[in-house]
């Protein structure tokens, strides 16, 4: 079966990771790119899960990219995601997604996957989620935080 192409840095698949709902990505995703720089942060010398699939790139990174000084997992991820047209590449550092959008890139990050997992009913509540990634020290705007909560009702 051919599913939509999503690639993704590594802060998605750490803070999932962190909450314990790595289980959720597969649910809302099916299968997930990511390049080799992300499987050496996230996963290191553990086994890929079956729904994340290793994408080499084909070309080496644009100077464009380069210059932005962005981590190595964003860059790769980034420089994929233009090969290869994805529905999204998931992001959630702001100089990274802000980047991808001037490439005309489709991004989602860690909150906007919660979001769409409460609204598939696969995640019961999204408040809880948002104060343990916070609690985490993952940082949500106070604005990003009011608009995601106001989208499901909560």
């Amino acid at each position: 079966m051919n599913h939509p192409l999503v690639i993704a840095n590594a802060s998605p698949l750490i803070a999932f990771e962190r909450l314990q709902r790595l289980d959720l990505l597969p649910q809302l995703l099916n299968v997930l790119h990511i390049p080799p720089a992300v499987r050496r942060e996230v996963l290191g010398a553990r086994a890929m899960p079956t729904w994340v699939v290793e994408q080499t790139l084909s070309q080496p990174i644009s100077r464009q990219i380069l210059s932005t000084r962005l981590g190595a997992g964003e860059s790769e991820a980034i420089a994929l995601a233009l090969e290869v047209t994805p529905l999204c590449v998931l992001l959630d550092d702001l100089a990274a997604r802000r980047l991808a959008q001037s490439f005309n890139l489709n991004v989602l990050g860690t909150v906007g996957l919660l979001l769409l997992a409460r609204k598939r009913n696969v995640l019961p509540a999204l408040r809880p989620s948002l104060d343990a990634l916070m609690a985490a020290d993952f940082r949500i705007s106070e604005a990003l935080y009011d608009f995601a909560l106001a989208q499901v009702d909560e």
